[in-house]
């Protein structure tokens, strides 16, 4: 194991996993609002388990001229224009997230950040476009590979849906605090760690 690079560099071939969700005002990741951004980036401890570490949570303003679905905030209950949100533009919140990861990336020796998400894709076409739309050339992230935790956990617990996977894992999971970034963000890290854990167990894994 080379000495510059933490054991975490190794267990995803080089790949530093972190965990984000979003909070949008539709499906169109070109037209609609990007409106909560969180990431969790995850860590491995002295015992090399993966868990949570460094979390990052912001408001968005919606992007000028974006679209944002009346459906979309009666399902999340945010109202954008609150100025209590004390929201920020979508290029802070992307640029100071995208910096902590690649100061990761090179503190862990990794070569680049994955994404872990529940339906993954959503997440990273959203996270891509809005790079693009603020010309943000430093994206930490793989353009397309990602852990889609959805798809974990059908494997492990036969169930697709965040909450119902959490509540097959053993993982508590409050149904009033979900469709916020930050909540999900939290369990869809915590269960992509209990899920990689478990698995470390089994003796057919060779790190």
């Amino acid at each position: 194991m080379s000495e510059d690079k933490l054991p975490i560099a190794h267990r995803f071939r080089g790949y530093l996993p972190v965990a984000v969700d979003l909070e949008t005002g539709g499906f169109n990741n070109e037209k609609d609002a990007l409106l909560e951004f969180a990431a969790a980036i995850i860590t491995m401890n002295d015992s090399g388990l993966l868990v949570p570490g460094e979390r990052f949570f912001y408001n968005i303003e919606p992007f000028k001229g974006a679209n944002i679905e009346q459906a979309s905030l009666e399902f999340t209950g945010i109202d954008p224009f609150n100025p209590l949100r004390m929201a920020v533009p979508e290029s802070k919140a992307l640029s100071e997230v995208f910096k902590a990861i690649r100061s990761e990336i090179k503190r862990t020796g990794c070569n680049r950040a994955i994404m872990v998400a529940h339906n993954a894709s959503f997440d990273q076409g959203f996270i891509n476009v809005a790079a693009e739309r603020c010309n943000l050339k430093r994206n930490p992230f793989h353009p397309f590979s990602s852990f889609d935790t959805a798809t974990l956990c059908g494997l492990a617990y036969g169930q697709t849906v965040l909450a119902r996977a959490c509540a097959a894992a053993g993982i508590e999971f409050e149904s009033e605090e979900a469709h916020s970034a930050r909540y999900d963000c939290d369990k869809t890290a915590e269960i992509f760690c209990t899920i990689v854990n478990k698995w470390r167990q089994l003796e057919n894994y060779k790190p």
